[in-house]
C-alpha cells in the first residue's frame, strides 16, 4: 500500500521549494530579513497542511488556519516584490501563480469541511430521493389515478 499526498500538500511543497530557490537569489540585505520570514511562513504552511490532512478531529480548525496563513504569505510576497527582492518579475509571477493555486485549494477544502450539506456530483439526487414518497402506486391503482 502506498501513501499518496493530497494535491494541496503537493502544491504547498512545490511553493516551499520555489520560495527556497527564490530567497537564495535575494540580495543580502533582504535574504536574512524578509526572505527568512518568507521561508518560515512557507514551511509553516506546508507543515500545517500535512497536519490538517492527518488530524481528522481538528481538521476544520487547521484548515481555517491554512486559509489565513496562505493569505499572510501572499501579503509577504507582495512586500518582497515591492522591495525588489526577487530576481525578476517573472520569478514573482511564477510564485504568485502557485500561491494562488494553493489559496484556491485551501478555500475549496475549507468550504468542503464547513458545509453542512452533502456536496459533489450526486448530492442533489440524494436529497431528492430522501424527500420522495416510498410508493407512488400499488397493484390495485390504475395508471390514470397515478397521473391525476
Amino acid at each position: 500500500m502506498t501513501f499518496q499526498l493530497p494535491p494541496i500538500a503537493k502544491t504547498a511543497e512545490r511553493l516551499l521549494l520555489e520560495i527556497e530557490r527564490a530567497v537564495a537569489g535575494f540580495p543580502r540585505r533582504h535574504r536574512y530579513t524578509a526572505g527568512a520570514e518568507l521561508r518560515q511562513q512557507a514551511m509553516g504552511i506546508t507543515v500545517l497542511v500535512h497536519r490538517a490532512w492527518r488530524d481528522r478531529k481538528q481538521q476544520l480548525a487547521l484548515v481555517e488556519r491554512v486559509v489565513w496563513e496562505v493569505d499572510a504569505l501572499k501579503i509577504r510576497m507582495q512586500l518582497c516584490s515591492q522591495l525588489r527582492a526577487f530576481a525578476s518579475l517573472a520569478q514573482f509571477e511564477m510564485l504568485a501563480r502557485i500561491a494562488r493555486e494553493l489559496g484556491k485549494q485551501a478555500g475549496g477544502w475549507h468550504r468542503q469541511q464547513s458545509s453542512p450539506h452533502p456536496t459533489g456530483q450526486n448530492a442533489q439526487g440524494r436529497q431528492a430521493r430522501a424527500q420522495r414518497a416510498e410508493k407512488l402506486s400499488t397493484r390495485g391503482t390504475s395508471n390514470w389515478e397515478v397521473y391525476r
